[in-house]
């Protein structure tokens, strides 16, 4: 979550700063000619702005990507052993009881009750 925060923080930096620099060129006290020849060049440098801006948000996918995909490993870890751990528990019961069954229709005792 915060590698994703941290991401939108830099492209949000990235464009103030951006917006900042157009805005201090626009107010300066130069000729139209020093300006538009410094427009000129921060208007050169936007696709390289863009492609860092992208890249950046392209590396916080991956993070995030690797993060959700490990979260999931561990959650179907913990599933599966959950899983076999209540087989265990069923499989032991069912023998119990199957234990508890034959040792009810061995003994004599009940069934002599029974008949009295």
């Amino acid at each position: 979550m915060s590698n994703n925060r941290s991401g939108v923080f830099f492209g949000g930096l990235m464009l103030g700063a951006t917006i900042g620099a157009l805005t201090g060129l626009l107010v300066a006290p130069r000729t139209g000619r020093e300006t538009r020849k410094i427009l000129k060049k921060s208007a050169n440098a936007i696709p390289e702005l863009a492609e860092d801006l992208s890249t950046s948000v392209q590396i916080q996918a991956d993070r995030l990507s690797a993060s959700a995909l490990r979260n999931w490993d561990e959650t179907l870890d913990r599933l599966r052993e959950a899983i076999a751990a209540g087989v265990d528990a069923s499989q032991r019961e069912s023998q119990v009881l199957k234990r508890q069954t034959s040792v009810e229709d061995s003994d004599p005792l009940p069934q002599q009750l029974e008949r009295s």
